[in-house]
């Protein structure tokens, strides 16, 4: 028997004329669609006349849906992986279908088309290297280990709204001034981008209501200051009395560079 195909559509992230034609086709031929949310799906089904079956695949049925999508697979069903919006697997669920299918010798089908990380990117000054990091990282532990990256890298995120004045806040306390850029409400009639140091951005966001899913990049640090040159400025001011938390704050600005880095090493002169 002929082994069914897996496709991976990417579905809107808000305005539905970003529906490929192919994508609409693709979910009209395959037997089942697997989504996040039923409701979410059919309601794009119902907008293009979709009539195929659905199945519930969400972050908490991972393992156990994906057993029963390769028995339908398996059986020559044709089944397309959706995400609520977005392309799947980024930040939605996905990876522990799609390993199961690659190590079951299974055809797996990309259908691209709408991410919101790639558009905030394509609006944004981007080097042309980045890292996609998820959603910004809780634990001091994680956020230090960020300075493994910014200085060659842009990192991408996502937050909440409800979170995002926050995470601008530990950004500045930690890697001082730098520019960031924020997307939100990517494709929708409210659209917002803008590419702002900062502390501007934390002016800006703090005079308007913030809603809406998030996309922010925190843009690389060009270049780390000669070791040696920081290390002597953090003697002479040691040697004038300044404490290393007052030392490691002046250095962290003047020469743009984490404030935890600094503190560290200044420990060990």
């Amino acid at each position: 028997m002929t082994k069914g195909i897996l496709y991976i559509v990417a579905t809107p992230i808000g305005n539905l004329y970003d529906f490929s034609q192919r994508a609409v086709e693709t979910l009209k031929k395959v037997d089942i669609v697997a989504c996040e949310d039923t409701r979410v799906t059919q309601k794009l089904l119902n907008h293009y006349d979709i009539t195929a079956k659905t199945l519930s695949y969400h972050k908490f049925s991972e393992k156990q849906r994906s057993g029963k999508i390769i028995e339908l697979l398996n059986e020559g069903k044709n089944v397309a992986l959706v995400s609520d919006a977005g392309t799947p697997l980024i930040s939605d669920p996905g990876c522990v279908l799609v390993s199961e299918v690659i190590n079951n010798g299974i055809k797996i089908v990309p259908i691209p088309g709408a991410c919101a990380m790639v558009s905030a990117l394509s609006a944004s000054p981007c080097n042309g290297k980045f890292a996609f990091l998820g959603f910004f990282p809780q634990k001091q532990s994680d956020i230090n280990n960020l300075s493994k990256y910014i200085y060659d890298f842009d990192l991408v995120f996502y937050e909440s709204p409800n979170r995002i004045l926050k995470t601008l806040e530990i950004l500045r306390e930690n890697f001082g001034e730098i520019t960031v850029s924020l997307a939100r409400e990517l494709t929708k009639i409210y659209e917002d981008i803008n590419t702002l140091s900062v502390s501007d951005m934390i002016e800006y966001l703090s005079k308007t209501v913030v809603k809406g899913e998030i996309t922010f990049i925190v843009h690389h640090l060009k270049s780390k200051k000669n070791d040696t040159e920081c290390v002597s400025e953090a003697k002479k001011l040691l040697k004038e009395g300044f404490s290393p938390k007052d030392t490691a704050k002046i250095i962290s600005i003047i020469f743009n560079l984490p404030k935890n880095e600094v503190y560290k090493r200044i420990l060990n002169i």
